[in-house]
């Protein structure tokens, strides 16, 4: 593959790439989403290795100051049935940093239209109930509680019901507060990385015991706050990525030391680079303890 130097670290980069890796410099050019080279033609298709490039919904990136997200359709499905919201809170006692993935479940109707609704739903309820005082476990269970309920009003008479998994974070202060349905995960990445939530699935399979939708009976989140013992980075991802890179370590070992917007590249091109017969997307959160106990970003900042 052909490299040349990023303009603002110097750091060897490859032909096509959007962002430097490490230092985030935007280097203009943005190549296919599976090989990388820019040879992308009017058709959409690389003409490098053929890949159809995606378009809308099919890759999508979020960039804030507090974190970053990718979402990409994979390179087997059609259409991408993940979603993933990112926002920053303002409360009486801190800035938290509020994240959001869902995964449509790809054998109900509309799976994308179930998780963009939970998505969007339970972002909004998490910065309502944290502006207003709740704390975040008490913000979590009603946003999860909102989001089943928006989940399970897609449902139409004659057809099964539109259904997704869910997980969610909110960073501040000192802790993490996670909560989640289904199998979409969550990881603290640093120092003691570990998975932080547990699957609602049949051990050794994708088969879900729990998610959103009409069909799901009574949802109850499972609802964890952990508080890591120095900085580093929580993870949101659906399993896109774990199920081909499950281990935190691993997942440690590609996603620290780059800006949040190249951490999450990183992560879904690995999720690509091994077969990506799924969608995949990550939300990629830097945590870290600062005098005030308040979220500091942990990354290396983005030159302009």
């Amino acid at each position: 593959m052909v490299s040349a130097a990023c303009p603002a670290c110097g750091t060897l980069v490859l032909l096509g790439e959007a962002y430097c890796e490490q230092c985030g410099h935007g280097l203009g050019a943005v190549g296919c989403t599976s090989c990388g080279t820019p040879a992308v033609g009017a058709d959409g298709y690389c003409e490098n290795c053929g890949m159809l490039q995606p378009s809308g919904r099919d890759h999508v990136e979020i960039e804030l100051e507090v974190g970053a997200g990718v979402s990409d359709r994979g390179l087997r499905h059609s259409r991408n049935e993940d979603a993933m919201a990112l926002t920053a809170v303002s409360t009486a006692a801190n800035t938290a940093v509020v994240g959001v993935v869902c995964d449509g479940v790809s054998t109900s109707p509309r799976p994308e239209e179930a998780s963009e609704t939970a998505a969007d739903t339970a972002l909004a309820a998490l910065a309502k109930q944290l502006e207003e005082g709740a704390d975040p476990e008490t913000a979590t269970r009603e946003a999860v509680r909102l989001a089943a309920e928006a989940v399970a009003a897609l449902a139409e008479p004659g057809e099964d019901a539109p259904a997704c998994t869910y997980v969610s974070a909110v960073a501040g202060g000192r802790q993490v507060t996670i909560g989640w349905v289904g199998d979409s995960r969550a990881y603290w990445l640093g120092s003691g990385s570990e998975v932080l939530t547990g699957d609602d699935a049949t051990p050794g399979t994708h088969l879900l015991t729990a998610w959103l939708g009409a069909d799901a009976g009574e949802v109850v989140p499972h609802i964890r706050t952990f508080t890591p013992d120095g900085p580093g980075v929580v993870l949101l991802c659906s399993d896109g990525l774990w199920g081909y890179h499950p281990e935190p370590a691993a997942l440690a070992a590609v996603a620290l030391n780059a800006t949040p917007r190249a951490a999450a590249q990183r992560l879904v091109r690995l999720a690509l680079e091994a077969g990506g017969h799924d969608n995949v997307t990550v939300l990629v959160i830097p945590f870290g303890q600062g005098e005030q106990a308040e979220t500091t970003v942990v990354f290396p900042k983005e030159q302009q």
